[in-house]
């Protein structure tokens, strides 16, 4: 007989959509009961979808938590900065913990919440989905079978994208240290941990970062430029144009990254003029050139050195034609991998012994008809194991416990510090 596993969902926002969906395609496995969001239209929309009763749809998570525990698992997708004190108290509750990453944004919470899943003998996650990411999986499993011998050294690249970037970083929510946190932290966290990851265990000793905001601020502004994008004379020959980038991606309804500046469907004038509306009066119609109090990096390299001598680094650039697509190369004492970051792509392994060259592809199966498709499926993977981990109570189903999570993230806090200090960061 399938057990199935009760859910809270804190923080009603994209993330907590796309997890949320685990219980639509898989109801025999896990039901929502429970929501808590401030922004009303988002939480009643939560409320419909998953069929919860009025007096369990919450303005606060706090008033949710004086409930006392009435689910098995608590899914937390709040804005980074408001990951701690929801994760900890409902991890003291009994709650099992699936939280979005970052874990938090300073390094104390972060131990405070690894502490808390700890003491309280409940089995937490981080969303650390690039694990669960099939072409990532295959990755591993060839250098687990030393196919490429010992590694020796990692060269990963994060290419965010231009206008991504200048969504998320410079008008957005991701934009602003005081009101986030450092874009190494809230973009690449995962990318670090998944280079752990493919380390195997092995640790890392010391690490070093460059890097800072070189484009987007008032020196680089364009002569003539106004200060919002729908009147600016010199808008069409802006990359970073809001019209460019908003409207004339716009197919009429809400969907990303649209929908983050306005989710409204029902304006009177139709969403075209909702999405006019917003941009001529919110941060996301705002000149990218010093109008968005914007301060995090929009470069930012890492160079890490584990016990074995072996080293790694990984390259944050908002400056990609490529939307949030990887590039890594993993040399080794017998073969190299090489990947372009694509969920399909094939994985090429040169061997050196024998010259030869071959191409691996991902074998991991997302089930049909599930509407999990983000990311080649890792976000389903990654509920899947949760959910089984929380059925079973075996936690080594997670390809990554709270512990290990800390881990990394305190690598990425090492290296802001060193980027900050210039030093060179020691780990031991």
């Amino acid at each position: 007989m399938t057990v199935i596993t009760t859910a809270i969902i804190i923080g009603c926002g994209q993330r907590g959509s796309i997890y949320g969906d685990f219980a639509l395609d898989y109801p025999s496995r896990m039901n929502v009961v429970a929501v808590a969001e401030p922004i009303r239209r988002r939480r009643l929309k939560f409320k419909e979808r998953f069929g919860i009763n009025e007096n369990m749809a919450f303005k606060d998570w706090r008033s949710l938590a004086m409930l006392g525990k009435v689910a098995d698992v608590a899914i937390i997708t709040t804005q980074d900065q408001m990951h701690k004190e929801p994760a900890i108290a409902f991890a003291q509750q009994g709650y099992h913990i699936l939280l979005e990453k970052p874990m938090a944004v300073d390094e104390n919470d972060c131990n405070e919440i690894a502490s808390a899943c700890e003491e309280n003998k409940v089995i937490g996650t981080v969303c650390h989905v690039l694990r669960y990411f099939p072409p990532c999986i295959k990755i591993k499993e060839l250098i687990s079978s030393g196919e490429i011998g010992d590694i020796v050294s990692i060269n990963h690249c994060e290419n965010i994208g231009y206008w991504h970037f200048a969504h998320s970083f410079v008008r957005g929510n991701w934009r602003n240290r005081d009101m986030s946190t450092f874009s190494l932290l809230a973009k690449c966290c995962h990318d670090i941990d998944l280079i752990m990851f493919w380390m195997g265990g092995v640790k890392c000793t010391s690490v070093q970062s460059f890097g800072g905001l070189y484009h987007f601020k008032k020196d680089k502004k364009p002569k003539h430029a106004s200060d919002r994008c729908l009147d600016c004379p010199v808008e069409q020959t802006c990359p970073y144009s809001a019209k460019k980038i908003y409207l004339e991606q716009s197919s009429g309804y809400p969907h990303w990254p649209m929908s983050v500046v306005c989710d409204i469907e029902d304006h009177p004038g139709g969403y075209h003029q909702a999405l006019t509306e917003a941009l001529e009066h919110s941060n996301y119609g705002k000149c990218v050139y010093g109008e968005c109090d914007n301060d995090v990096c929009d470069h930012q390299t890492v160079n890490m050195e584990f016990e074995t001598g072996a080293t790694a680094v990984m390259t944050m650039s908002a400056f990609t034609m490529e939307l949030s697509r990887r590039e890594t190369r993993i040399c080794g004492t017998l073969g190299e991998i090489r990947w372009d970051g694509g969920a399909t792509s094939a994985i090429i392994v040169h061997k050196f012994a024998t010259r030869d060259t071959k191409e691996v592809f991902p074998d991991a199966i997302l089930p049909k008809g599930c509407r999990m498709t983000r990311h080649a499926g890792a976000d389903f993977f990654l509920m899947d194991s949760f959910i089984k981990a929380v059925v079973s109570g075996d936690n080594s189903l997670v390809l990554s416990d709270m512990r290990e999570s800390l881990n990394s993230h305190k690598l990425v806090f090492a290296a802001e510090r060193s980027r900050i200090k210039k030093t060179i960061e020691s780990l031991s």
